[in-house]
């Protein structure tokens, strides 16, 4: 194609936009909300994995040993647990430094180094921190089996919550994304058919004087994408802005149930390449999809 052509088609294209430009604003309108919502649902996924990320970093199993066990075996021990895949995190507490930590907690009440300075009723312990709390069960049955280790306490049940939520979450977004997607094809399709519609004569008379089906297709390509492209700036202006504030607002606000989840949101300057990639793409391939089904039947003459 010839460039004088392109910019002609071009023109043409963005001409029809402004003839049509109610039923352009109004499919606009409606992509803009559909981003809009997509890109909301991106970032409670993108948060929610985040928080459950944060919670397992956080998150301590407990490794009780053995009494009576020789310096020989509890570094074969240790050894075994830090060669456990998944465990980022050991740290070795011994009974002094347990009787250490609860005198501390308790200098007002009892004097815990004098009753128990010759009789230490504690045990050793690894602090032990995994990747993934998903695997927390898992990877503490595999500690459990070390030999010379008494008990694994791990708070499974708190894990197994978050990582349903997690899976939850990520399934309504994923649901989410997938119908707010056909809703804005759906759309398009129907602002893009009226206008084809509007033109049929227009596109019968060009085919009967030999232009080709590319040659009439593309105005119409050119319009559909021009309004996704325009839709998906609005959008990321919208999201961006908006999650903009409200990390801003969260961080100026702190509160004991945020600072339990990390105290603070993922940052905009980790997601906001993501939103605008997306929404662009978004716009051009539904747009695009939506231009190719619309125009389809009308180029049989």
């Amino acid at each position: 194609m010839r460039f004088s052509s392109f910019t002609y088609l071009v023109r043409q294209g963005l001409h029809s936009m402004r003839a049509n430009r109610l039923m352009t604003f109004a499919s606009m309108g409606v992509l803009t909300v559909c981003m809009v919502l997509i890109g909301l649902a991106y970032l409670l996924g993108v948060n929610v994995d985040a928080i459950v990320e944060y919670i397992g970093e956080q998150n301590e199993s407990i490794v009780y040993l053995e009494d009576g066990l020789s310096e020989e075996q509890i570094a074969d021990i240790d050894s075994q647990i830090r060669a456990t895949p998944g465990v980022v995190s050991v740290t070795y507490v011994s009974p002094e430094d347990v009787l250490a930590t609860y005198s501390s907690m308790l200098d007002e009440y009892a004097n815990m180094y004098e009753a128990f300075e010759n009789d230490n009723p504690f045990s050793a312990n690894y602090r032990v921190v995994i990747e993934d709390i998903s695997q927390l069960e898992q990877i503490s049955d595999e500690l459990g089996q070390i030999e010379g280790v008494a008990t694994v306490s791990a708070p499974l049940e708190l894990s197994q919550a978050f990582t349903s939520i997690q899976r939850v979450v990520s399934y309504a977004s994923y649901g989410l994304v997938a119908v707010l997607a056909i809703v804005s094809i759906v759309v398009i399709n129907n602002t893009i058919r009226i206008t084809v519609f509007a033109r049929r004569k227009e596109i019968g008379i060009m085919k009967l004087v030999g232009a080709t089906n590319g040659f009439i297709r593309f105005p119409f390509f050119v319009e559909g994408t021009t309004s996704g492209l325009i839709s998906a700036a609005i959008a990321s202006g919208i999201v961006c802005g908006a999650y903009y504030g409200l990390c801003k607002w969260y961080a100026e606000n702190p509160s004991n149930f945020s600072q339990m989840f990390g105290g603070e949101l993922v940052p905009l300057t980790s997601v906001w390449y993501y939103i605008v990639i997306g929404f662009v793409v978004l716009g051009f391939v539904l747009c695009g999809i939506g231009t190719a089904t619309s125009i389809r039947k009308h180029l049989n003459v």
